[in-house]
């Protein structure tokens, strides 16, 4: 296999295992009490340690699929056939798309529960809208309930859900409530139901960390935790003394990793340009066979299943450039 082809898959593959490093510490449960006080009515006004041990068992990552008829799961529990969420192994269902976080949270009162799903975005995507398929990830959420959550025609038992969504790369700080409303075309009638069972909340970061205040707590720890800049150091700093979040060691060691593979992405995505460009450099000049190398690379990360924005972040060129040269044949 050519250096040019494997140093791309091998950035193709760091870049997954990034994403993977960046579920997980958004699983922690320190991180979701953060997300929970500052996103869901309920919890609003709470303190996040109060939170922490109202959400239930361990959360999934990346283990349920969205795919009708595959979220749940019939088990046989004492001669009853059961109905819980299918977590089978990623690798057996290849090809399957996947909710990144998805757990259970009771209410304050100890007895209802609510069903939350966390999603992270590096960008929003070129191929679709976001809030489309936010809004087809919060219904397979409500329809899976089905024979898991209540039976039959029991709607009354729904659990109310939450698709959280954390895109990074936005023109700004920002966060959208997205629920359904009750809005009377023609006369006053009074129609039984709860319509704020279904919920999209869209977090948007920008790349520059804003301040410590009470409107930007949560993105400032979101981004400090999802930076490709700071350092490990820096980003525990932050989250251990502004936000008072334990930094256990398992957590410590997360951060590194997600750093560590940070910067392992930047440098394929640098090391390919230049192996390219000193190979043409050879027979056409060296500035512009660095020219060359840098398209060249460009349109095998893109055939490789990048997107122009993440090519950008890894290549420290303009979306725009990266869009030109892909157009050129």
């Amino acid at each position: 296999m050519n250096t040019e082809l494997t140093n791309s898959i091998n950035a193709t593959s760091e870049e997954a295992q990034y994403d993977a490093s960046a579920k997980r510490l958004l699983s922690q449960k320190n991180i979701l009490a953060h997300i929970l006080i500052n996103t869901v009515d309920e919890f609003k006004g709470m303190n996040y340690k109060d939170v922490v041990p109202l959400i239930e068992g361990t959360p999934y990552i990346s283990t349920l699929p969205i795919e009708p008829g595959l979220t749940n799961a019939k088990v046989e529990n004492d001669g009853q056939r059961i109905t819980g969420f299918n977590s089978e192994d990623k690798e057996l269902n290849e090809g399957l798309v996947w909710f990144d976080i998805v757990f259970y949270v009771r209410m304050k009162d100890g007895l209802s529960q609510i069903i939350i799903n966390v999603e992270a975005q590096k960008d929003e995507p070129s191929k679709y809208d976001i809030l489309n398929r936010a809004v087809f990830y919060v219904s397979r959420l409500i329809s899976s309930q089905k024979e898991r959550d209540f039976k039959n025609s029991d709607y009354n038992n729904i659990k109310k859900v939450y698709s959280i969504w954390v895109c990074m790369n936005i023109s700004e700080n920002c966060m959208n409530h997205i629920h359904l409303v009750n809005e009377n075309i023609l006369g006053s009638y009074k129609w039984k139901g709860d319509i704020g069972l279904l919920n999209i909340v869209m977090i948007g970061l920008s790349e520059e960390l804003p301040e410590h205040n009470k409107d930007y707590e949560l993105h400032r720890l979101l981004g400090t935790l999802l930076s490709n800049e700071l350092t490990a150091t820096e980003k525990l700093n932050i989250i251990g003394n502004e936000y008072d979040i334990p930094i256990e060691e398992k957590f410590r060691e997360e951060v590194d990793i997600m750093c560590n593979l940070s910067q392992g992405v930047k440098e394929k995505g640098i090391a390919i340009g230049e192996n390219i460009g000193e190979k043409r450099g050879i027979a056409i000049g060296e500035e512009r066979g660095k020219t060359i190398g840098e398209a060249s690379v460009i349109r095998t990360m893109y055939n490789n299943g990048l997107t122009p924005e993440q090519i950008s972040k890894m290549t420290s060129k303009s979306i725009d450039d990266i869009n030109a040269i892909l157009e050129v044949e």
